[in-house]
């Protein structure tokens, strides 16, 4: 009998939540805790001692053992250290559990080998983890047991971030005080907070276990190094919304359960363009959280997979000639009374505020292109960005018929009269009902597109964190806020003025705005006319965090210092560096153990093969020479292209560490792995399946 799921008490049964709280903190200690999360107020020990116990108590109820402060550092994955509750062994052999306020609030790893980009010194071990009060804690089960787990903020003993969660939560501060200087402009008195609300979807490839294990590209990298395309791919688009096989489902169901257990608000699961890619998406949350959560969403999706047999890959591109995985971080700003501020209401070209909402994020994107850009750059996501409904790595927005016509209007003439209205649509058929259609078509191939009342940057590569693109999303459009009400608070005529700030900037940042084809070969130049940052990879795109333009920026905000944004930086070129070299050698690893020993074998049986058959009669050899030919040419073409690449990896560490090395990387590095791909692909093709040493592409897509 199938266990059936009761949602409405499942989700959040994991979570030390609001209803939590209510129902177990003093009312006092829960009215302050909540001032704290609102407000932003100091939490004292006092207050905090009573909300740890509390928080101890319920986590042992639900079988935890140990907690763990929560954060996530600079290595693009979680990190957390694990304690346990027990105390110092009293006089007569007990123990007692205990946690107190002060380990609830601060805690302390090791700083030294996490990632600093030379803040701190190896000899420089303090750093300090801090309690995130307004993302809730939650219980963890998994083979270890069960985990009571703190959402933390990650810092050095001199108070550089050293984690994706402190810039965000800086961000978040900066974009809702300017937001809000913005809407008291416009006679809202009663809203007290605006915080971006975000919605991350999460695409992934599941594939059997065991054939994973047959791949070592896989095991080593996420992606596979090798691979010939099967006859089929995804160009009969039957996959994408499919019906869900039976296995994926199962592995779905428990994916889903576990979400909601921890409050993770799991709504949309389908299958995408390629054979075994899927999506998650959850409900939309304030940033931090949703980061948060995605961090969550990954992992879950990670370790179910293990327990049906599958791995779960996050990688951006695992198949080439396969749709890549990415984030769709759809971003809104709200109010804490429930007022979207990217809701542009029925008639657009009347709504003011709305208009000089968007033209300030319209200002935002043009002059800061380059940082959005860097924010989703990353190894895999070069193999990603530029089709199979991936956007080009050129940011561009996309505001579809009815916002791209308003615009125009007030570029134009200075005055926006009207708004197209959706029509109905009429789908000829009597028994279906008509509707009436969004005034504004969807654009696949947009990196910042307008979707109704929020923008959906497409551009996040699949297993990065939603933190980075967050932190410039909100620092830019705080940027323009500030911008917009240093000027309209000095206004004798409000309305005039915001008028002609509107129509200026719609004016002087309309290049940002595109809602053609960005596949087109004639948008690369197009962009390049318009003067838009065209950055075609990782290394090309870091440069961007450390100009003066950024700098001053991030600095005015107090998001980051310059000394941060430079550790960013040269963390970032070591990644890259990193990755690269250690898929060269993968490579290496795989054709000098695996690939030219099959291919060698299977030239032997050929040359066997050949001779048998000329024992036996004057019989026409011809197929067999010439498979023979071809395979022992492209078996020398791999042999030379590997000597190459072997080189060039014994160069690697002649270059300074930093961007010279990933420099050095892209332009010699990658294009010599591309090299020898291509003869091994070639080969795949000749070569007896039975005598190929690892599982094909239509082995590893089309068997879960």
């Amino acid at each position: 009998m199938e266990k059936y799921i009761d949602v409405v008490s499942t989700f959040g049964c994991d979570v030390f939540n609001d209803s939590v709280m209510q129902a177990r903190l003093p009312k006092k200690v829960y009215h302050e805790l909540k001032r704290t999360i609102s407000e932003g107020k100091e939490l004292s020990l006092e207050i905090a001692d009573v909300v740890a116990h509390e928080m101890k108590e319920w986590a042992i109820e639900k079988g935890a053992t140990h907690y763990s402060h929560w954060f996530q550092p600079l290595t693009g994955v979680t990190a957390e250290k694990h304690d346990a509750f027990i105390s110092t062994p009293m006089e007569n052999g007990r123990i007692l559990m205990t946690f107190s306020g002060k380990e609830l609030i601060k805690g302390e790893p090791d700083a030294s080998s996490f990632p600093s980009g030379g803040l701190r010194a190896t000899f420089e071990a303090r750093g300090y983890t801090t309690w995130d009060c307004t993302s809730p804690a939650f219980v963890r089960h998994d083979a270890a047991g069960a985990t009571l787990c703190i959402p933390t903020a990650f810092c050095s003993y001199t108070g550089e971030a050293l984690d994706q969660k402190t810039p965000l939560l800086r961000s978040m501060e900066a974009v809702n005080e300017q937001s809000l200087r913005l809407i008291r402009l416009f006679g809202n008195k009663t809203s007290r907070r605006v915080t971006p609300s975000v919605g991350a979807e999460q695409e992934y490839f599941l594939i059997d276990k065991d054939m994973y294990d047959h791949r070592k590209d896989l095991v080593y990298t996420g992606r596979t190094l090798f691979g010939a395309m099967p006859p089929k791919g995804q160009e009969m688009d039957d996959h994408y919304l499919g019906t869900i096989r039976q296995r994926v489902s199962a592995y779905m169901k428990e994916v889903n359960e576990e979400c909601w257990r921890v409050g993770v608000t799991a709504k949309t699961q389908h299958n995408e363009v390629a054979p075994a890619q899927h999506e998650l998406a959850p409900i939309h949350m304030p940033a931090n959280i949703a980061a948060d959560h995605n961090q969550i969403i990954m992992r879950i999706l990670k370790k179910v997979a293990s327990r049906h047999n599958m791995r779960c890959l996050l990688h951006e591109k695992p198949f080439a000639g396969l749709n890549g995985s990415g984030k769709h971080n759809n971003w809104s700003l709200t109010t804490d009374d429930g007022i979207n501020l990217l809701e542009p209401g029925i008639t657009p070209h009347e709504n003011m505020q709305f208009l000089l909402i968007l033209t300030c994020i319209l200002k935002a994107v043009d002059i800061h292109a380059d940082l959005l850009r860097e924010s989703a750059a990353d190894v895999g996501n070069d193999l990603r960005l530029g089709g199979n409904e991936a956007p080009p790595a050129i940011v561009s927005v996309f505001l579809g018929e009815q916002l791209g016509d308003v615009l125009e209007q007030l570029v134009s003439t200075g005055t926006a009269t009207y708004s197209k209205e959706g029509q109905r649509l009429d789908t000829g058929v009597r028994t279906l009902p008509d509707f009436m259609k969004d005034a504004t078509d969807r654009n696949r191939t947009s990196p910042f597109a307008f979707t109704g009342n929020k923008f959906e940057f497409r551009m996040v590569g699949s297993k990065d964190s939603i933190s980075a693109c967050n932190v410039v999303l909100n620092t830019i459009t705080a940027e323009a806020f500030r911008e917009a009400c240093d000027r309209l608070e000095g206004a004798k005529d409000f309305e005039l003025a915001v008028h002609d700030l509107i129509k200026e900037y719609a004016s002087s940042h309309q290049r940002i705005v595109f809602n053609g084809n960005g596949y087109a070969p004639e948008w690369l130049e197009e962009a390049k006319r318009r003067g838009l940052p065209v950055l075609p990879s990782m290394v090309d795109a870091i440069p961007a965090i450390t100009t003066e333009k950024a700098v001053r920026l991030y600095e005015s905000f107090r998001v980051f210092t310059r000394a941060e944004l430079e550790s960013r930086a040269e963390i970032k070129y070591d990644i890259y560096a990193k990755a690269i070299n250690i898929e060269a050698k993968a490579m290496i690893d795989i054709t000098t153990k695996q690939i030219i020993p099959a291919v060698v074998k299977y030239t032997s049986v050929l040359a066997s093969s050949i001779n048998e058959v000329r024992k036996a009669g004057p019989m026409d050899v011809s197929v067999q020479m010439d498979l023979l030919e071809k395979t022992s040419l492209l078996l020398r073409e791999t042999n030379d292209e590997m000597k190459k690449l072997e080189k060039l990896v014994g160069e690697v560490r002649e270059h300074s560490e930093g961007q010279d090395r990933a420099l050095f990387c892209r332009r010699e590095l990658f294009p010599a792995m591309e090299a020898l791909r291509k003869p091994v692909d070639a080969l795949e093709m000749l070569v007896d399946k039975e005598m190929w040493p690892m599982p094909s592409y239509g082995d590893l897509i089309f068997e879960v």
